[in-house]
């Protein structure tokens, strides 16, 4: 899946100079969390909850206390910045500038990676150099929640020896899978594991796998788990 599969669009957008509290009532009315900033058709920023934290009208201004002199000396220009963004009037004052950007055919799992890096939750998608969408955190859980997605290999066969293959394939790819002391069965659909498990987590783990592949219709587990033996020495 692709942002353009579950972004929103079309996007409800400010301009540089909509007054503060007029955003807060849009993000409040829509129950969204950001919203992009455009000048005419480009980007220049996004205004998001995050930046309406620190606002003089609910006396929360403050940063933590002020740098020490020598910091003030060497990297000027930082509390007139906040001072801007806390008492200013209009988006283009609070609005985060370098805004973090995703085109319609980035891969999902490259958006949440860029999620976790930047610690945001959510980033415009640009088309062609317009802003055709935004694709928020809660976008993949709607997702989730409806179903938007393809199983893997769905239409494929799924005889038991299909199964399996997909299954040891799957598994395989895991660092935490050690099949030497495991046995996989399939039979008319269910999945049976034999042998021995490292430990619990292992165990889960890849009965979760068994549970994802296509065709499956039930798990048996009658692995013994190593940590019920005691360690000789």
């Amino acid at each position: 899946m692709r942002a353009s599969d579950i972004m929103t669009s079309p996007v409800l957008s400010v301009q540089p100079r909509t007054p503060v509290l007029e955003v807060a009532a849009l993000l409040r009315e829509r129950r969204i969390g950001g919203v992009p900033v455009l000048a005419g058709c480009e980007l220049v920023g996004i205004v998001t909850e995050r930046d309406l934290l620190h606002r003089h009208e609910l006396g929360t201004q403050e940063r933590g206390a002020a740098p020490a002199w020598w910091r003030r000396v060497l990297v000027p220009g930082t509390q007139p910045d906040w001072y801007v963004k806390s008492h200013g009037r209009c988006a283009e004052h609070v609005m985060t500038r370098d805004v973090v950007t995703v085109d319609p055919l980035t891969p999902l799992p490259e958006v949440l990676a860029l999620f976790e890096r930047h610690a945001i939750r959510r980033v415009p998608v640009l088309g062609a150099g317009r802003v055709v969408g935004i694709l928020a955190s809660a976008d993949l859980v709607k997702a989730l929640a409806q179903g938007i997605w393809v199983p893997t290999a769905a239409s494929a066969g799924n005889t038991d020896g299909d199964i399996r293959e997909r299954l040891l394939s799957e598994l395989s790819e895991q660092g935490w899978w050690h099949g030497g002391s495991c046995g996989v069965e399939v039979r008319l659909g269910v999945v049976r594991f034999t042998g021995f498990v490292e430990n619990e987590p292992q165990r889960q783990a890849s009965l979760v796998a068994a549970e994802n592949i296509p065709g499956v219709q039930g798990v048996e587990d009658e692995r013994t788990s190593l940590a019920e033996f005691p360690v000789m020495f």
